[in-house]
């Protein structure tokens, strides 16, 4: 029995869906077990080839992404659901993580991020691509000048995402505010914070708030 994760292609180009499925199939974890060019049928196909991640445009004909994932809402999400666009509008982005989708990736960074996305997915995670989490975060903490603007580079031991979260935990946000401002679900939130906490020995919140601050992600 094959443990490969099934994946399903849906994009109205089909030079970028060629050339999605060429880097996927590079991938021994990996099977592409269909694609489409249009939106429609595309729940009852995703379920007939029974596909772990879908990977999908929002602009398409027949029936737009948009259209697909609130079918997908009412029907049930069969799948996990990374979306693949041009667009990078928080609006847009955080209405569609709302209706249930899993991940977000502008085509400009697909080639460099989506291997990446559809393991974190696959694994339980929601998933955004760099530029795309820097707009996000910009977003909550341009109003906040404890925040250090060279968060990214003060450690190595943790993520990206990690050092978003810790610092605002740090910042005294709960895990519900976080998880509005960041477009990730509470579970996403308190499982980051567990990992966090194991990587750097801290016991509880006070640990990670130290971290922060002796690391220059805030300001004393």
């Amino acid at each position: 029995m094959s443990n490969k994760i099934k994946i399903y292609l849906a994009d109205d180009h089909q030079v970028l869906l060629d050339g999605i499925q060429f880097l996927l199939n590079t991938i021994t974890d990996f099977e592409v077990v269909g694609f489409s060019l249009n939106g429609k049928n595309l729940y009852e196909e995703v379920i007939a080839t029974k596909a772990a991640v879908l990977i999908l445009d929002l602009n398409m004909p027949e029936k737009d992404g948009v259209e697909v994932i609130k079918e997908f809402a009412q029907k049930g999400i069969p799948c996990k659901v990374i979306i693949l666009s041009s667009y990078d509008d928080l609006k847009l982005i955080k209405e569609i993580m709302r209706l249930g989708a899993n991940g977000y990736l502008t085509k400009k960074c697909a080639g460099e991020n989506i291997v990446e996305a559809i393991y974190a997915v696959n694994n339980g995670e929601d998933y955004f691509c760099k530029s795309v989490r820097e707009k996000i975060f910009n977003l909550v903490t341009k109003d906040n000048q404890k925040v250090n603007p060279n968060f990214s580079l003060a450690n190595t031991i943790l993520t990206e995402r990690e050092l978003e979260i810790i610092t605002l935990i740090s910042l005294e946000l709960s895990g519900k505010e976080i998880s509005d401002k960041l477009f990730i679900s509470t579970n996403t939130v308190e499982t980051h914070r567990k990992n966090i906490m194991k990587k750097i020995g801290a016991k509880n919140t006070i640990g990670l708030v130290k971290y922060a601050i002796n690391n220059n992600l805030i300001k004393s």
